[in-house]
């Protein structure tokens, strides 16, 4: 062996000796010649401090060992050679397919970002297609049409519906007097709101109401505009359906350029 061979595999020796502390610093652990980042570590961390995890040194020993043994596993299964199983393909494919399509969803989003006026536009919307009235009204809930109409008569002769409504087998309103609180119409079951926005404040229904839960007595107490939800409270939903709008019309230029035999 030459004297310049031998020199240069020492000068060689001596760099990768120099450069491996710089190389340890980079990782968090080496498994088998196969590092695992210091990065890695902290996209787990991350991770877990966004679910209120404390970022800690034991949760960071806890996360190296994490992926210490995950890396144990992917070595042991390619010694196997179990990466070229059909199975294994095929779930292999499956996710680098999802991985893909969800990557390019986000880089359309981050392109093509919502607009403050497109949100109000679509608020706007949603408050004229939804306005409606909003009924406080009481009731008394019974099990037989004929003490429904004894209450009735009850309640043309001066009886107070309050009183009354202690009788009746909605535990929960009965209380109250027979009080439901403000509610839309669709609250309710058809034949109770049906026979509720007939009546004007302050009337009762002279004939039993009846549906699937028994026979009601109902009384109309007042009638207000509905009050739509403030724009930041549903904010986050119409940017989600926004959002899946604009995928949407994503996939169907795709298809349209595409070439589908």
């Amino acid at each position: 062996m030459s004297k310049f061979s031998f020199s240069a595999r020492a000068v060689l020796a001596a760099a990768l000796v120099a450069a491996a502390p710089a190389l340890w610093a980079q990782n968090a652990a080496v498994v088998n010649n196969k590092p695992i980042p210091k990065a890695k570590v902290d996209e787990f961390v991350k991770a877990l401090t966004a679910q209120g995890r404390p970022d800690t040194p034991e949760l960071r020993a806890a996360v190296r060992d994490e992926l210490i043994a995950r890396e144990l596993f992917v070595q042991e299964a390619e010694r196997k050679g179990l990466a070229r199983d059909p199975e294994v393909k095929q779930q292999i494919d499956n996710a680098r397919q999802q991985i893909l399509i969800q990557a390019v969803i986000r880089d359309y989003v981050k392109s093509n970002p919502i607009k403050d006026e497109d949100i109000k536009a679509e608020y706007d919307k949603m408050v004229k297609q939804s306005a409606q009235k909003e009924y406080k009204a009481r009731h008394i809930l019974v099990d037989k049409e004929e003490t429904a109409k004894q209450i009735i008569d009850q309640l043309k002769k001066g009886g107070k519906f309050e009183d009354l409504a202690k009788q009746s087998k909605d535990t929960g309103s009965a209380a109250n007097g027979g009080d439901l609180d403000w509610n839309a119409p669709g609250t309710f079951v058809k034949p109770f709101s049906d026979a509720m926005i007939k009546l004007e404040k302050g009337k009762y229904t002279e004939t039993p109401v009846q549906t699937q839960f028994g026979w009601h007595v109902i009384r109309l107490d007042d009638v207000r505009d509905a009050k739509p939800p403030p724009l930041e409270q549903v904010r986050p939903q119409i940017v989600q359906d926004l959002e899946r709008k604009k995928i949407q019309q994503l996939q169907q230029e795709l298809r349209a350029k595409a070439k589908i035999q």
